[in-house]
This record gives C-alpha cells, structure tokens and sequence, in this order.
C-alpha cells in the first residue's frame, strides 16, 4: 500500500510517500509545496497553489490513500481559520483523485512515530529518518508529513478491521429512505422543502 502523508500550512505544506507492504516501510519520496512566493493577501491563488501542488504528488507517486494532519484551533483565531481553509484545498485535491482520506492528531502521530505526544519536531525528524532508513535528516514539514503516513501504515490497519467489523451489522434500515447514492456511497438525504 502506497500512503501519501500530509502536514498542512498555508506557506509551506509538507508532503511524504510511505510504501508499506507486510510490515515493512518503504521512503519512496518527500518535500514541499510553498506558496511564499505569492502576496500573503491572495488567498485564492495560494489555495490554488496547494490544490495544484498536491494533484501534481498524487499523479506522479500514484499512492493508494492519503493521511492527513486535524488542525486545532490555536491563539490567533484568523490564523486557525486560513489553516482550515489550506488542509480544505488539500483535502478536497485528495478526494478529487478518488483517494480515501484518514486524519490523525499531531498527538496520535508523535507517540506513533517517537512514542510520546510531546516529541520535538527534532525528535520527528530523527524517529523518522531511522524508521525510513534515509541518510539524512528530512526537513521538519516533510518529516511530519512521512510520520503522517507511517502512522496511518500502522493505524489504518486496525482502523480497517473496526470499519469491516462495523460494516458486518450494517444492512437496510428503515430510516435509510430518501438517500441518493452515487456509486454505494450515500450522497444526499432526502428532507422537507418549503
């Protein structure tokens, strides 16, 4: 399984391509997309710079499913807002390539990656280059966005098997009337109108 891991930001959005295949990892690639280059008042052209950005990592690596960092809210609520509107753009560039989306916590990946939730991005960094067998330390954005998809390598797997087991019980219900599908996924619920 290919995972495409990713650390949002609206200045520089960290990426990592992880294989995993019967427990074992696999760096396949990592990096940046950064839209510094642009006024920090053109919000439009930096989303698209992200949306564009990640649709190109997706082409050329191929992954299978994408994970991607929850945002909290932190001290400047404008600031918080814009990240929203970032991992927005990316999260929808993911599922416009028909790629499933898992979200983890900063929390969940640190103690995945270095086994404690207060881990140092150095720490990431570190955990991460001796999981990944790489020569060199990857940059902070990157590391995050590979501790990302090494998490989901673990997690998801677990995640899968709830879902599965979940999925056994369900069946028609009554109140499943008045739900469009698309494909076996439910796209609207029918409701009242005025």
């Amino acid at each position: 399984m290919r995972i495409l891991g990713i650390d949002p930001g609206l200045r520089t959005t960290g990426f990592g391509v992880v294989d995993e295949e019967a427990g074992q990892l696999r760096y396949v690639a990592s990096g940046t997309i950064s839209t510094q280059h642009l006024d920090t008042h053109a919000l439009p052209a930096r989303l698209k710079v992200l949306f564009d950005g990640i649709g190109e990592v997706v082409q050329r690596y191929q992954p299978d499913c994408a994970a991607v960092e929850i945002v909290f809210v932190n001290v400047n609520p404008q600031s918080t807002l814009l990240l929203g509107q970032a991992r927005g753009a990316l999260i929808t560039a993911l599922v416009t390539h028909n790629l499933a989306v898992a979200e983890y916590t900063a929390l969940q990946m640190k103690q995945a990656v270095a086994g404690h939730g207060r881990a140092q991005k150095t720490q990431i960094q570190e955990m991460v280059k001796r999981l990944l067998s790489l020569s060199g330390l990857p940059g902070t954005d990157a590391a995050d966005a590979l501790g990302l998809a090494i998490t989901h390598a673990h997690a998801g797997k677990a995640m899968a098997r709830l879902a599965a087991a979940d999925s056994l019980g369900a069946g028609s219900h009554a109140g499943d009337k008045g739900v469009g599908k698309i494909g076996d996924k439910a796209s609207y619920r029918a409701g009242r109108s005025r």
